[in-house]
C-alpha cells in the first residue's frame, strides 16, 4: 500500500521557519523524484520544489528560491521541505508528490504564516 505522509505544518509568525517532511512507503522510493506542491485557499495548486532521485538536483519556484530547500534522505524514504523567511502568502497546504512510472500525492500538511 503506497503511503506518503507529510508532517511538519503550522502555524508561524512572519519571517519565521518551518521544516517538513514526507514519509514514503509502499514503492521504491530511490527511483522517484519527488517534489512539494502547495495550495492556497481559492487558488491553483502549483509546484514549489523538486528534486531528482539520487538528489543531484534541485530546481524551485520563483517565489520561495533563496528561502525554501528541498532534500532527501533514500535510507529514510523521506523527503524535506526546509521553509525559511516565511511570508503570509506562503500560508497554503503543502503536498508532498511522488513522480515516476506512476505518481503519488499525500494527504498534505497545513502551513499557516501570520502574526
Amino acid at each position: 500500500q503506497v503511503q506518503l505522509v507529510e508532517s511538519g505544518g503550522g502555524l508561524v509568525q512572519p519571517g519565521g521557519s518551518l521544516r517538513l517532511s514526507c514519509a514514503a512507503s509502499g514503492f521504491t522510493f530511490s527511483n522517484y523524484a519527488m517534489s512539494w506542491y502547495r495550495q492556497a485557499p481559492g487558488k491553483q495548486r502549483e509546484l514549489v520544489a523538486i528534486i531528482t532521485s539520487t538528489g543531484g538536483s534541485t530546481d524551485y519556484a520563483d517565489s520561495v528560491k533563496g528561502r525554501f530547500t528541498i532534500s532527501r534522505d533514500n535510507a529514510k524514504n523521506t523527503v524535506y521541505l526546509q521553509m525559511n523567511s516565511l511570508k503570509p502568502e506562503d500560508t497554503a497546504v503543502y503536498y508532498c508528490y511522488a513522480a515516476w512510472v506512476y505518481g503519488y500525492w499525500g494527504q498534505g500538511t497545513q502551513v499557516t504564516v501570520s502574526s
